[in-house]
């Protein structure tokens, strides 16, 4: 994995180019939008590498998710058209709530987990944006061993080093970071920040200023 220390000081805003309509939310540009790509991409070769062979469902975990596995799943797709050992894949989606602001809730509603059970069988790979405590992908997984499929693998994005932390670790991770509190790349607060293309911090402002 690739671990991001907490003494990283990031990247100036103005090295990158951000959205004028946040560039007083932000503190910092902690992982640019190349890189997150280029991990991505070789992300994509360790699943094919592990699971080539297997025909693989896909599940993504909306809404966070999606930037990630639109562009994970583009890799694997040029992995399928140029590699010996290629992926039939399919795709589904799932959607899980956990969060009001910034404090991560115990309480995770599922929603189209009335669809898990056409996994009976299948090979899933999990696509997910970010692992904070552990407990709402250990939730997940739970729900999807009573459809008993044949195998689950989890691939992240992000780990977050938290005190909450459950222990529970994906089986692929991109990035291993801090406990701040991250936007950019389809990360959201409160909805706002998804259309921002690299990871930042947000600032304490703009947790008011964005707040429901």
């Amino acid at each position: 994995k690739a671990t991001i220390p907490d003494d990283e000081k990031g990247y100036e805003l103005d090295l990158f180019c951000v959205p004028k309509h946040y560039e007083e939310d932000l503190d910092r540009v902690i992982i640019p939008h190349g890189l997150i790509m280029d991990r991505t991409e070789r992300l994509a070769r360790d699943i094919v590498r592990d699971m080539g062979g297997h025909h693989i469902v896909a599940l993504c975990v909306l809404k966070g998710g999606y930037k990630f596995f639109a562009d994970l799943l583009d890799y694997i797709k040029a992995l399928n058209q140029n590699c010996d050992k290629s992926v039939p894949l399919t795709v589904d989606f799932i959607r899980l709530k956990s969060y009001c602001n910034d404090q991560s809730t115990n309480r995770v509603k599922v929603i189209g987990g009335d669809e898990l059970s056409t996994l009976t069988g299948k090979n899933v790979l999990i696509v997910e944006d970010i692992v904070e405590t552990g407990r709402t992908m250990e939730t997940l997984l739970s729900l999807l061993s009573e459809c008993n499929p044949k195998m689950v693998k989890v691939v992240s994005l992000l780990v977050k080093r938290t005190p909450r932390s459950s222990g529970y670790r994906p089986d692929y991770m991109g990035f291993e970071v801090p406990d701040w509190f991250l936007v950019g790349y389809a990360l959201d607060y409160n909805e706002y920040f998804r259309d921002l293309s690299h990871i930042c911090i947000l600032n304490e402002k703009a947790k008011v200023k964005y707040k429901l």
